[in-house]
């Protein structure tokens, strides 16, 4: 079984630029003048040290490099909800978001590799543009981030009754809860499905 996939020709990397606040320089003209100013001495005096601090756990240059923007543009959306003040330990914030970020990261990898093995179990060969993949991809990330938001005993129903195809009654007895139970926890999840549909 043969996985082929369409990539269109890829642009180099970014790599850190010399110049103070490259890329979010844009995103930045979006905020107060106020914010802007906090946000580029942030930036200024703790992209460098971020920048270090990814490399070391990546191992990769460019993708610490991409890390660390991220991470100044997730802290830039968390601040535009609440006023910018300095923070009194900016490394442990950035480390913060970066560490989440990292783990979507990871995640993504790991749910894209399941999904390339997947398709390679088809019997005839799969053929999708990057694009379709891509948007493949996302879906299923974001039905992972719905289905480990649910709680421990909503997913646990609802996997019981999508992917082994358990009835209400069998799920009750395999659980040891109540059928008004089961039918809350289906409803709950249910409904979390049609909310992502419809977004």
């Amino acid at each position: 079984m043969s996985i082929i996939l369409k990539q269109p020709s890829q642009p180099a990397p970014r790599v850190p630029s010399a110049q103070p606040f490259p890329c979010l320089e844009n995103a930045v003209s979006t905020v107060s003048p106020v914010h802007a100013v906090h946000l580029k001495t942030l930036y200024s005096e703790h992209h460098g040290w971020l920048y270090g601090w990814l490399r070391g756990k990546l191992g990769n240059r460019a993708e610490a490099a991409d890390l660390a923007q991220d991470t100044f543009l997730r802290l830039m959306g968390k601040r535009e909800v609440t006023p910018l003040a300095p923070l009194r330990e900016p490394r442990g914030y950035l480390a913060t978001i970066a560490r989440g970020l990292l783990i979507d990261r990871y995640r993504r990898q790991a749910l894209e590799q399941a999904y390339l093995e997947a398709l390679a179990q088809q019997a005839e060969p799969v053929s999708m543009c990057a694009e379709t993949h891509a948007i493949i991809i996302e879906t299923l990330l974001a039905i992972d981030r719905l289905l480990d938001g649910l709680g421990a005993r909503t997913r646990a129903i609802f996997l019981l009754a999508q992917i082994e195809e358990l009835s209400y009654v069998d799920i009750s007895r395999r659980l040891g809860v109540s059928l008004p139970t089961v039918k809350k926890h289906l409803v709950r999840a249910y409904t979390e499905c049609l909310m992502l549909a419809a977004a």
